[in-house]
């Protein structure tokens, strides 16, 4: 039983109840309709007890001993209630109650980086590469802009949403389907924090002109606020209902650019199973939905590392990717997971332009813009595959990705192609040959594409990237480096770390594979 983190006594707790007796569930009349296809589709039970309704006495009990009610989890059978160590002690005495486990103390932070905007930079450049460097223009052409396919967003807020010229079409064709203020137990989300208005304008925002901001501009949406700065240890309880919000509804994909991370957490608790936003974004995979999340925005502080429920191994994790360079931004997170898995598990963008209040735009930074333009590429690729299993879906947009089967902690497989997608993808030409001078590796550049680099039409921009896996599956090191014709680089073994087992060198999309030489 957990009661307190790094000695300060918490207030809101996570009751966890031991079964479900004597409840009624239907799911026919429960979910709604694009709920139950997605399931179908998926090959997942429609009656699962997980979906079940918590036992009303239960609930009963345990909040009349408790100060307040915050909510429920349905999947983890679970009560959220503010309560005092004494009034815990007895509630944990109560015969239906498996264990109890304090939420922790600060709030989420929107993965929207402090960095100061630069009006001077050029907007049109910005917005029109923005969709380019994932190929939209492709997707447009074969007529694909997300149609059919329900995206949930979670945020601190969606103000203007309900009147920004960006969203007019989608307002028009009543393309909203639900939205939800968990904080306030209310309807409204048109209010609040702005940051969700930017990110959803990063799927599915469209400017004047009729260019896209994202992807995704005839999807259906769910929008629900989960975020208050006020409240912040109820802010995993908020996340956890939205995304039962979200499955009940029908959503196919969530994006969500918040983070969790030293507020509450030490970098080791970062596994994939401390928490329980992190494993419900898990279980949401197991019920047919994409989770697409930022990786953070912590790569030049101390944390360094991803939060939660970036360490989700079923989410789709997104870091970030300078526009500038198309190379990894100073603040983005780094992987792996505490575990060692991969993460991130592909890149876009952070750096972006974002609808903002007074039916205005702006240009901003962040892996909270990265994680949508992701999610409009996700929706994109499900219409293309209407039927799809979710983790296909995942493996398809990190094999889509313009590094793949490189990947590095920084990047991972790199920003989704919509070549890929369409087979549409060109061949890359082998430009450079690896040999060894004893143990060392020399790479030799005998090719490069500096012409499409120079026109910034290439995405890899003649950088050689080179990483080691070791004995244990996780990288010993990793380098990128910006190379010419004729170039031979030198790489010392003793760089390789230890038990180095394989090396990955890609230029300009071709990758090969090399086994370590042993002694």
């Amino acid at each position: 039983m957990l009661f307190t983190h790094f000695g300060i006594a918490q207030e809101v707790y996570w009751v966890f109840l031991t079964d479900k007796p004597d409840v009624g569930f239907d799911p026919l009349t429960y979910f709604d309709a694009k709920a139950i296809q997605r399931r179908i589709i998926q090959d997942i039970p429609l009656n699962d007890q997980t979906d079940w309704p918590l036992n009303t006495s239960y609930v009963a009990q345990v909040s009349e001993m408790s100060d307040s009610y915050v909510g429920e989890s349905r999947w983890f059978n679970a009560v959220a209630v503010e309560a005092t160590e004494s009034q815990l002690q007895s509630i944990h005495n109560l015969p239906f109650v498996k264990s109890v486990q304090a939420t922790f103390e600060e709030g989420a932070e929107l993965t929207e980086s402090k960095k100061a905007v630069d009006v001077t930079q050029n907007v049109d450049f910005l917005r029109a590469r923005q969709i380019q460097v994932m190929g939209g223009d492709l997707f447009d052409s074969a007529g694909i802009d997300g149609k059919g396919v329900r995206v949930a967003v979670f945020d601190g807020g969606f103000p203007d949403v309900d009147v920004h010229r960006a969203f007019e079409t989608i307002r028009n064709e009543k393309r909203i389907i639900a939205t939800y203020n968990f904080p306030q137990k209310e309807e409204d989300v048109y209010k609040k924090n702005a940051h969700g208005l930017a990110t959803f304008s990063n799927i599915a925002g469209s400017y004047d002109d009729g260019q896209k901001m994202g992807l995704a501009t005839g999807a259906e949406f769910l929008l629900a606020r989960t975020e208050v700065g006020l409240e912040p240890r109820k802010e995993e309880v908020y996340w956890q209902m939205a995304v039962e919000w979200a499955d009940k509804l029908g959503a196919q994909i969530i994006s969500s650019s918040l983070g969790y991370t030293h507020s509450r957490y030490m970098q080791y608790d970062m596994d994939g199973q401390k928490s329980l936003v992190t494993r419900a974004a898990n279980m949401a995979a197991r019920k047919g939905i994409l989770v697409v999340t930022a990786a953070g925005n912590d790569g030049d502080n101390y944390w360094k590392v991803l939060g939660a429920p970036a360490d989700a191994d079923s989410a789709l994790t997104v870091g970030g990717i300078s526009p500038e360079q198309n190379t990894h931004i100073s603040f983005g997170s780094y992987g792996p997971t505490a575990d060692g898995r991969i993460k991130p598990n592909v890149s876009n963008y952070a750096k972006a332009v974002v609808a903002s209040k007074d039916d205005s735009y702006k240009i901003t930074y962040g892996t909270s813009f990265s994680t949508p333009l992701t999610s409009g590429f996700a929706a994109c690729v499900l219409q293309h595959n209407p039927g799809l299993k979710v983790m296909d879906l995942f493996e398809t947009i990190e094999k889509s990705a313009h590094l793949y089967p490189y990947y590095d902690y920084a990047h991972g497989y790199g920003i989704p192609q919509a070549a890929y997608i369409l087979n549409e993808s060109i061949k890359p030409v082998k430009g450079f040959e690896t040999s060894w001078s004893e143990k060392d590796l020399v790479v030799k550049v005998t090719h490069t594409d500096s012409k499409n680099a120079k026109a910034n039409r290439s995405i890899n921009q003649d950088r050689l990237y080179v990483h080691v896996v070791g004995a244990n599956g996780t990288l010993n090191r990793y380098w990128l480096i910006q190379v010419s014709e004729g170039d031979e680089i030198l790489f010392d073994s003793s760089d390789f770390g230890d038990e180095p087992k394989e090396i990955s060198v890609f230029l300009n999309g071709y990758v090969s594979n090399l086994t370590i030489q042993q002694q």
